[in-house]
């Protein structure tokens, strides 16, 4: 069997990069200076899933084989990017800072116990971030940008899959309740722009205005810039499908769940 080679950052041409479409806009350098740091501390949340899932080996060994060392180079490669466009921005010295808050943040025990449920809760991760560097790859003008995105996000579908491939073994050993497993999707979507998104943005903003306060009402308004630019790209009917996909509705149910959460997110996002 014939395994395409994954791509590298020696496979993005850093040099046809249209600053001039990228850098002006706050929208685009929220998104991608801030993903740059969330992808980069992986080795925290690694960690994490490591120590919690480790009566399961094969889940173990591709954590540490392939999800963990994926997700890092998605760090490398977007701080690279920011590097090109937004060269005043000291990558290092703000990453520094913010790993020092995040680190106390990003604890184990903020983990379901129930292995399949967080296996559910790490497919609404995986259908955010798969939805976020969509969104991003359409929506950025710049061609370079979009290519680089465009290969996170197919990491991330890869991920969603091997987590749902993990869900559904648990999940069968387990026997967990449909509203158990839906109260575990909803736990992780109230978190998605909570403190991990709020820390990051925090040292994103406070790099680009310095001395500046920085609180919720500020993050709540710079979210606002992101959703406002990134809204008309986001692939809802895909997120919506991989958000209800470890429920396993009947037909009629997907269709009335799907049809309802459509319409909600698509007013949340205008």
């Amino acid at each position: 069997m014939t395994h395409l080679k994954h791509w590298t950052l020696d496979d993005i041409p850093w040099r046809d990069i249209r600053r001039d479409l990228v850098a002006p806009s706050d929208a685009l350098y929220y998104m991608v200076t801030t993903a740059s740091l969330i992808e980069s501390a992986t080795h925290l949340y690694a960690h994490n899933l490591v120590a919690h899932f480790s009566s399961d080996s094969e889940a173990v060994g591709w954590l540490a084989r392939n999800w963990e060392p994926e997700e890092l180079q998605h760090g490398r490669a977007l701080r690279e990017y920011v590097k090109h466009v937004w060269p005043e921005f000291d990558w290092e010295t703000v990453y520094g800072s913010f790993l020092s808050e995040f680190s106390a943040a990003c604890k184990v025990d903020a983990l379901l116990p129930q292995l399949s449920l967080e296996l559910a809760s790490r497919c609404v991760v995986e259908m955010g971030t798969a939805s976020y560097y969509t969104a991003l790859s359409k929506a950025s003008g710049d061609p370079v940008l979009s290519v680089l995105a465009q290969h996170i996000f197919e990491d991330e579908v890869g991920h969603y899959k091997h987590f749902y491939k993990y869900f559904l073994r648990h999940q069968e050993i387990e026997r967990t309740s449909r509203s158990k497993i839906l109260g575990a999707l909803w736990h992780r979507l109230k978190m998605i722009e909570g403190e991990d998104g709020y820390i990051a943005l925090k040292y994103a903003y406070l790099a680009r205005y310095p001395g500046r306060l920085y609180d919720a009402r500020i993050y709540r308004r710079e979210l606002k810039i992101i959703r406002k630019f990134s809204a008309r790209h986001f692939p809802i009917p895909m997120s919506v499908k991989m958000l209800l996909k470890p429920l396993d509705l009947a037909p009629i149910a997907q269709h009335v769940a799907q049809s309802m959460i459509e319409t909600f997110t698509k007013r949340v996002l205008v």
